[in-house]
């Protein structure tokens, strides 16, 4: 009798572990956390504890047994592992798949680019709020020079280090973290060749971004910037003023200004570069990549005076002598009173 009991109750006893393997394994390996919408993306600040690191699951995810996430999390020991960053979620997954993505901070890399920016308020602005920091804090970063005169920049010419491009970026990437990125960046980008080439024209790589944001600028052509840049350093050779209108409308802080008038020449500044000799303070703006390249591989003439052609074609042109670019810079001058810009 004894032996018939055993022998039925083992089969129920195999049977119930086998139910509850189950529905372990089915917690465990189902696909049982979710997007609540087509993509959730889940924000974990830098030193985020874990309650607040679960509170950002919760409010992205749809969780099947939370119970259930939180004893995997603590299995894998998340709890000590918490690791910031931005964290895309785009498919079904399992519990351990999640927090395996959490723990081992596998981030969504973010994708930024910059271009055609001319203050380091408006790089701010397009970077803040994509990463961690925001543009205040990248913006009293930097106007502390003392976080980078050590690496030669003044807040005149710090702007140099943000060569344009896109750039992938962390999401728990801090205004220290984004210079030391952007520094690395610089010094690559300033390779043994480039280098080589700023010797040559005798302007050093801050110098050469200075003069590369005027004849970014000056020109709306590229395939003329290294011509223009050839007029530039000729005149620094030659120690004749730039005379650059960008540097202007950078003194008077207008680069909406059509036309430069008498009065605009005056401007006590000294990015005047109509009252002063050689190069200004710094760039007037982030210089491009073929800005600084123009400079590099400047057109070799003998060219010291340009004007924009009355066709308003975007081009220029070219003189030797100050009574010829006069002459074309009349020429411009009744066009502009034709149309009827006055300023």
């Amino acid at each position: 009798m004894k032996s018939k009991q055993l022998k039925f109750i083992i089969p129920i006893s195999a049977i119930i572990f086998s139910f509850c393997l189950f529905v372990f394994l089915r917690q465990f390996l189902g696909m049982n956390v979710y997007p609540k919408e087509e993509k959730a993306t889940i924000y974990i600040p830098d030193e985020a504890s874990y309650e607040e690191a679960m509170d950002s699951v919760k409010t992205k995810l749809q969780v099947r047994n939370i119970k259930f996430l939180e004893w995997v999390a603590e299995r894998k020991n998340y709890p000590k592992l918490v690791k910031p960053g931005r964290y895309v979620i785009s498919k079904p997954m399992t519990y351990n798949q999640l927090i395996n993505i959490l723990r081992g901070g596998r981030q969504s890399p973010i994708l930024i680019t910059f271009n055609n920016v001319r203050t380091l308020n408006e790089i701010a602005g397009k970077i803040g709020g994509q990463i961690e920091a925001d543009s205040s804090e990248i913006i009293d970063f930097f106007s502390d020079p003392g976080n980078y005169s050590n690496d030669g920049f003044k807040p005149e010419n710090v702007i140099s280090v943000f060569i344009p491009d896109t750039y992938e970026f962390y999401w728990n990437t801090g205004a220290v973290k984004l210079y030391n990125r952007m520094l690395r960046e610089y010094r690559k980008f300033w390779n043994r060749d480039r280098l080589r080439k700023s010797e040559a024209v005798n302007l050093t790589p801050l110098e050469v971004s200075t003069l590369a944001s005027i004849v970014d600028e000056e020109a709306l052509k590229t395939d003329e910037k290294p011509r223009i840049a050839g007029v530039y350093l000729n005149r620094l050779r030659r120690g004749i003023p730039l005379q650059a209108d960008p540097t202007i409308k950078f003194a008077i802080n207008n680069f909406n200004v059509s036309r430069i008038l008498f009065k605009h020449l005056e401007v006590d500044s000294p990015y005047n570069t109509y009252k002063h000799a050689g190069l200004p303070p710094g760039p007037i703006g982030c210089p491009s990549v073929s800005g600084i390249d123009a400079i590099l591989d400047a057109e070799k003439h003998d060219y010291l005076y340009f004007a924009a052609k009355a066709d308003f074609s975007g081009y220029h042109n070219f003189s030797r002598t100050l009574s010829e670019d006069n002459r074309y810079a009349s020429q411009y001058q009744r066009e502009l009173n034709k149309r009827r810009i006055y300023r």
